[in-house]
């Protein structure tokens, strides 16, 4: 790391620079004109820069060893899973590091297989060993006799199917785990942000290493014209030893300009960061994505365990026409039922699931595997199902598991005591299960015909579940023989002719703090939306609760999006904030279609086929609790949680890491302008060709902006003003207008100041024109400079155009606060006892007390150049507040509320205008038959209703029913009246 730290260029330069200033001050104080001094001091100067150099090697080398120990431990973290596995015939979860050769491990979809292995048993398993051997095919396993492939590589991706594997190799031993010994050299890339500020970097140090051989240049020439004028010619050994000290300083003016400091701002950011995000419940598995997160603009989350607890439990349901309304009614709902219709219900809860009783990682039995299927167990051991007794009576033959397009999962299982049948059970969405069903089972416990009246009960019903926030799962059966089942697809599992058993609605509340999550969201400019597999009414009940479905906004069903073209998804996408019954597909596409237009796309994802939506989104997010291994791979960020409000902690993290490398951007360039500026004003234009600031002091400088302030202004966190404002654009500038104008009002002013203590100090401070006076006025100069810095840190605490305390929050600060503590202490150090390396004198009170004044005029300064009015436009510069650098959504929620409150009073009026309207009508044939004998004679009574008819609105007026409505009309003719209405209208 000290190779690594000391392997830049103007390091090397500044180590040359002092091995010459060394030769040539012990030269002078042996042999030249300083051989009779009593002190020698020739020799300080070079060993004060050798020695600053050793210590900014050792300040980077710690500063990478510290990072590269955050990031073994968050790769440590990023390893730890577990496994299903076979411990004294149990089925248990345990660390992938407890994994021995020779153990059973149980296998399901999502699963990255973590050792090598020989397949044992399972139904229709398929996984993708891309990362092994390159092939993009998927392999289905299965046993060697069979003619498939039984040897299950490490690496491996299980796509469907579930089994089981012996294990043969683990760790280092195993195909995967060579593969990673061989890649542990790998070096992690740069990151955007990283990548954007060494362009930026390399451009400053360009400005400045034309600033230093300009230096170099205009002192060599000075000299030269000053020995030429001088009475006698200096002698050799002095003139070169005045070269080197030019040379050193104008090295350090490179040193000073190059902001080498920018990149190390984002590593300790970013690292302190991810470690902090770490405890918020966010595992940062790709650095970049924290950043990323900061210029979000869409979060598509999905619902079950995100939004929700993911503490699903059976509250209702309806089977064999017999209603359970409350948790607590289930074991005499249970009883109640038919005895066939018993036995069938705990016979499909218990063999069609993949969800096992076990202990969990706090010690407690519980049920492990999907939530939901863990529901429908919990909702059996309350009516008396022993699964483990069901499963091993009733052994499948065959397993078709859960997959997110099919939205079902069916098992078959033989029928005992029947030979040569077998009975299939399916369960998943209820309205999908429905569409296969042709019968169902009565409240006497009897197969009937769905007719269309039934099928709209049970839809009633499943509608009814929905908008209670209830997810609904059916279940159905239906029997068949062994030729029915040697004719069954290995991918298709037979859902014809089901026999509908009944549907359980099953409750997953939101978590706490949602709601507030999404409002914090919206009040960032960033748009929620929800993605899941429910069906509508069940979505749009919990994301109206959760706050993401606001007035005016749009739900659609993932079958309903997929047959919109490309143009009429992103006309509807603006008002789109719910989609139902999606597909990982679906997913994809509104991945696509976001960024199409210019968003910054965040996205969840639990599921095996949600892993290319993740990957195509900017950021992806997988679940750490229900999420599958592939996801996990697949994503940028893991929420090890699984809730939505660490989405909202890790917005605030990646806007608090942008704008903590702006705070120190904003630092830095105005300390480089100050020094160059400073460095070649007073060299150019002193007598004696000397800067105000040493090459020794300016290198102190160079690591108080360096490492100390990205140290104090990269680790501020997140506060609550940063949800403020809405995201910047994708491609804003790194520089605002407000930073600009800070920058160089404060590099003007800290200029002048200094030139002004420089040329009238000693009259300001009533100081003697002697050498020790002057020496007082340039430790007083390097005091007040070092001060200048040390308030300018506190100005640039905040960037933003309307923030004016700069001293908001800065006692939660400590890193900052400590930060400037140790500054302050450094500098007493140096000037009290610093004397000969760093040129200083000691100072007394009055003093010190001058110099802190001067030093705290960059407060009011900041303050004023805050006030100054915006001019972006005239420089060509993007403010704070443009549409350059703030992206605002195309359609906001106020503005869709607006236009929704607009429509409903718009139907509202032609709503009463059609009544009003079937009422006159009403009338006027009510008059027409009493009037019949002379319809031409005139009657006062049709006065009042040609008088009502007149003060009608001309649009409904004109909008008359064609077909008579009497005064006893129902609802349905006041609909057709609205409809007739309308129709006419248009």
């Amino acid at each position: 790391l000290l190779a690594a730290a000391y392997n830049d260029r103007t390091l090397i330069m500044l180590t040359i620079a002092s091995v010459v200033s060394l030769a040539v001050g012990v030269y002078d104080d042996m042999l030249g004109s300083h051989k009779n001094d009593e002190v020698k001091v020739g020799w300080v100067e070079g060993a004060a820069i050798f020695l600053a150099v050793i210590v900014v090697c050792f300040t980077n080398a710690i500063n990478d060893y510290q990072k590269e120990m955050q990031f073994q431990k968050l790769n440590a973290k990023k390893e730890d899973r577990t496994v299903k596995t076979l411990r004294d015939g149990n089925e248990v979860e345990i660390g992938v590091q407890e994994i021995n050769v020779g153990d059973i491990l149980l296998i399901e979809p999502g699963d990255i297989i973590p050792v090598d292995g020989v397949y044992l048993s399972g139904h229709n398993m398929t996984c993708d060993e891309s990362s092994a051997t390159g092939e993009s095919d998927a392999i289905k396993k299965g046993m060697a006799s069979d003619g498939r492939d039984p040897f299950i590589l490490s690496g491996a991706k299980v796509l469907e199917g579930v089994g089981s594997m012996v294990v043969v190799a683990v760790g280092p031993r195993s195909f995967y785990g060579k593969i990673m010994m061989a890649m542990r050299q790998g070096e992690s890339s740069e990151t955007p942000l990283q990548r954007k500020l060494d362009v930026l970097a390399e451009q400053i140090a360009k400005y400045g290493m034309s600033a230093a051989i300009l230096l170099l240049m205009t002192l060599t020439v000075k000299y030269l014209v000053k020995c030429a004028l001088a009475p006698e010619f200096p002698p050799a050994s002095i003139m070169f030893s005045h070269f080197v000290s030019i040379v050193i300083e104008s090295i350090t003016v490179v040193v000073v300009a190059v902001p080498e400091g920018l990149p190390m701002a984002v590593t300790i950011s970013l690292a302190y960061a991810t470690t902090k995000m770490l405890k918020d419940g966010n595992l940062v598995r790709q650095l970049a994505a924290c950043e990323t997160m900061g210029g979000a603009t869409v979060v598509c989350t999905d619902k079950t365990g995100t939004l929700t607890q993911n503490l699903m439990t059976v509250v209702r349901g309806v089977v064999a026409d017999v209603e359970l309304k409350s948790r607590a009614e289930a074991q005499a709902f249970y009883k109640t039922l038919p005895k066939d219709v018993q036995g069938l219900l705990l016979e499909s809860i218990a063999v069609n699931s993949t969800a096992f009783e076990g202990p969990s990682d706090q010690g407690h039995i519980e049920f492990i595997g999907s939530k939901s299927e863990c529901a429908l167990l919990g909702f059996g051991k309350v009516c008396g199902l022993d699964y483990r007794s069901a499963r091993a009576d009733n052994k499948p033959v065959r397993v078709y598991p859960f997959s997110s397009e099919k939205k079902t999962m069916t098992t078959i299982i033989p029928v005992i005591g029947e030979s040569d049948r077998f009975r299939v059970h399916a369960k998943g969405a209820s309205e999908i299960v429905l569409r296969s069903c042709t019968k169902y089972m009565d409240k006497d416990g009897k197969c009937a015909d769905i007719d269309q009246t039934v099928r709209n009960e049970l839809l009633r019903r499943i509608s009814a579940f929905a908008n209670s926030a209830l997810r609904t799962f059916a279940l159905a059966y239906k029997t068949i023989d062994g030729a029915e089942l040697s004719a069954c697809s290995d991918d298709e599992a037979p859902l014809s002719d089901l026999i509908w058993i009944g549907v359980m609605g099953i409750q997953d509340p939101l978590r706490l703090g949602v709601h507030q999550a999404v409002e914090d969201c919206h009040r960032a400019g960033v748009i929620v939306r929800m993605i899941t597999g429910d069906n509508i009414e069940t979505a749009r009940a919990i994301a109206r609760d959760a706050g993401i479905l606001t007035k005016g906004g749009q739900a659609i069903t993932g079958p309903q999006w997929r047959k919109l073209t490309p143009e009429q998804q992103h006309a509807i996408l603006p008002r789109l904030q719910v989609m139902a019954r999606s597909s990982p597909l679906d997913k994809q596409i509104m991945v696509e279609r976001l960024q199409e237009r210019h968003e910054v796309v965040a996205m969840t994802g639990d599921g095996t086929n949600d892993s290319p939506a993740l990957k195509l989104a900017d950021v992806g997010f997988s679940m750490g609790i229900a999420g599958t291994e592939v996801a996990k791979e697949a994503s940028d960020i893991i929420l090890m949680d699984d809730d939505f409000k660490s989405i909202v902690k890790a917005l605030r993290w990646g806007r608090a890491v942008n704008d903590s490398v702006r705070k120190f951007l904003q630092f830095q360039l105005t300390v480089n302008i100050t020094a160059v500026l400073l460095t070649f004003i007073s060299s150019v234009f002193s007598a004696d060709g000397q800067s105000a600031l040493t090459a020794v002091q300016l290198l102190w400088v160079n690591m108080i902006m360096d490492t100390l302030a990205a140290l104090a202004l990269a680790t501020e966190g997140p506060t609550d003003v940063v949800l403020d404002r809405p995201p910047q654009q994708r491609h804003s500038a790194l520089i605002t207008f407000e930073m600009w104008r800070m920058i160089l009002g404060q590099a003007l002013f800290q200029v002048a100041i200094n030139l002004l203590l420089l040329n009238h100090g000693l009259d300001i401070f009533h100081l003697p024109a002697t050498r020790q006076g002057v020496a007082v006025l340039r430790t007083m100069v390097f005091n007040s400079f070092v001060f200048l810095q040390v308030f300018n840190q506190i100005n640039c605490r905040r960037i933003q155009p309307n923030e004016f305390n700069v001293f908001a929050n800065i006692h939660n600060d400590s890193g900052f606060l400590l930060v400037q503590v140790f500054i302050v202490a450094a500098q007493w150090l140096i000037i009290t006892y610093g004397g000969i390396a760093f040129s200083t004198v000691p100072l007394n009170g009055v003093q010190w007390a001058g110099t802190l004044f001067i030093g705290m005029l960059s407060l009011p300064v900041g303050l004023a150049i805050r006030m100054l009015p915006d001019l972006s436009a005239c420089f060509g510069l993007e403010s704070a507040n443009s549409p350059a650098q703030q992206h605002l959504p195309e359609v906001s929620t106020a503005r869709m509320h607006i236009e929704s409150s607009v429509k409903d009073v718009q139907r509202a009026v032609k709503f009463f205008g059609a009544i009003r309207n079937a009422q006159q009508v009403s009338q006027a044939h009510k008059t027409d038959d009493s009037v019949s004998h002379n319809f031409l004679s005139e009657d006062p009574c049709l006065s009042p209703t040609i008088a009502r008819v007149a003060t009608l609105p001309s649009g409904l007026t004109t909008a008359a029913p064609t077909v008579p409505v009497s005064t006893s009309s129902s609802w349905t003719k006041v609909k057709a009246a609205v409809s007739n209405s309308s129709n006419n209208k248009d």
